[in-house]
């Protein structure tokens, strides 16, 4: 049946040689399929028409016969990745899409449409080609309590949103409980999602009603819903009954742990001085170097503060320790997680995912788990685990080969030798090409 099949496909490739035939082959591979915990050692992934269309033991060596060949040998193919919690800040998105496919970024959910832009379009452009990430995905504008004060703002808004097409609406600020549930079930005619911060002054059972919280931060400054005791004083065994009425809710968490240890980073004053000369630097607009990388950034400006008798360094930090831990819990009780760096000041577009991807495995979740938030849950949370989220055949072929194993360490993600986006290879040296010029743009 195997030789059937691969004298099929080379019937196909030999009769549309020399035509736009799009087919590509990454030969001798070992696939991270990501539909379960296993690798496929030494296989070939066929992909046609940006789809892939065969998965199969490499028992038989390769001829060219009009098709791309990638020789795989000794390299790991993964789906590609979802950055779950990006803000576009430079105005320039051509860049932006750069450092994404650069860094295996092959899904991506913009989570604000600021003053001046309009992701509808971005999206547009995505699906037609122009812009080079296949998968983009809009929230509205950053919501806040002044701007649903009533119930009438509230319909309205979420009228807007439907006719605009955003993908999501975004909420970023506490409401009345008679205003959220208005929210929630106007939403909910419209089959449009809510995601966002959590409401702090409400008891936790409320903020699960959302289709996902943004930031494990968020649970910092929750409560329980029966004790009322806040959950940064809970211990593990009450932490634990906490994260399973978490999983029982459904909802998905992005994770944002880069971009709490940057604003931890950044009442240092060693390590901000270090990002002043960090390589990553190159890929940060001018105008976000002024405002990240001097004493303009507002962080620098707590380093003295005090909040209830703590010092600003040492409550973050604390926070931040606590975050880890729970995100273990989490984890282990089998918690929606979804990989998400939130892309601020030198949390750098593209690179930021990779240690998003790092802080959890600090954190002590697995591998496996971690590749699972930016490659299958992503998928899950949006709908397109028909096309995208694992190596599977008729899926999209929007895959990364890596030089070494994420499943030893999940490091080796940023070991990067070419990236397939719609079927089409990107070697390394074109993924320099990218940084370079991104490098460029911003001199």
């Amino acid at each position: 049946m195997k030789f059937y099949i691969i004298a099929v496909l080379l019937l196909i490739c030999s009769n549309t040689k020399g035509q736009n035939s799009e087919v590509l082959c990454i030969d001798n591979v070992n696939v991270i399929p990501m539909s379960k915990d296993t690798i496929l050692q030494e296989h070939r992934v066929w992909v046609k028409d940006g789809k892939i269309i065969s998965i199969e033991k490499a028992s038989v060596p390769m001829k060219n016969e009009g098709f791309e060949i990638i020789d795989g040998s000794g390299q790991f193919l993964i789906p590609g990745l979802a950055e779950m919690h990006y803000h576009f800040r430079s105005d320039d998105i051509v860049s932006d899409f750069k450092l994404f496919i650069a860094n295996g970024i092959t899904t991506v959910r913009n989570m604000a449409q600021f003053s001046g832009q309009d992701h509808i379009d971005i999206r547009n452009r995505s699906k037609s080609g122009e812009l080079i990430v296949p998968n983009y995905f809009t929230t509205g504008p950053y919501l806040t309590k002044s701007d649903l004060s009533t119930k009438l703002d509230v319909t309205e808004l979420v009228e807007q949103h439907v006719e605009t097409g955003f993908d999501f609406l975004k909420l970023a600020d506490n409401l009345t409980d008679s205003i959220y549930m208005k929210l929630l079930q106007e939403s909910q005619k419209f089959k449009l999602p809510v995601i966002g911060h959590a409401q702090r002054h409400l008891p936790l059972e409320y903020s699960l009603r959302m289709n996902s919280i943004e930031h494990i931060e968020e649970f910092v400054y929750l409560y329980d819903d029966i004790d009322e005791m806040p959950l940064m004083e809970k211990n593990v065994s009450g932490l634990q009954a906490v994260a399973r009425q978490i999983k029982q809710s459904g909802i998905y968490l992005g994770t944002t742990l880069s971009v709490f240890e940057f604003i931890n980073n950044c009442l240092n004053d060693q390590k901000f001085e270090e990002y002043k000369t960090d390589t990553l630097s190159l890929y940060v607009a001018n105008e976000q170097r002024d405002n990240f990388l001097t004493e303009k950034n507002d962080y620098r400006k707590l380093r003295n503060k005090t909040f209830n008798g703590i010092k600003a360094p040492d409550l973050f930090k604390d926070q931040f320790s606590w975050m880890k831990k729970f995100v273990k819990i989490l984890s282990d009780n089998g918690v929606n997680l979804i990989s998400g760096s939130d892309t601020y000041g030198m949390v750098v577009v593209g690179f930021s995912l990779h240690r998003e991807l790092e802080l959890l495995q600090q954190a002590g979740v697995s591998p496996y788990e971690v590749l699972l938030s930016s490659t299958v849950a992503p998928a899950r949370y949006l709908n397109t685990i028909t096309t995208e989220g694992t190596i599977s055949i008729g899926k999209n072929a929007n895959m990364v080969l890596l030089a070494k194993n994420p499943l030893d360490d999940i490091n080796n993600t940023r070991t990067i030798n070419g990236v397939i986006v719609r079927g089409k290879w990107f070697n390394k040296q074109q993924l320099n090409g990218m940084l370079e010029d991104v490098a460029n743009a911003y001199k």
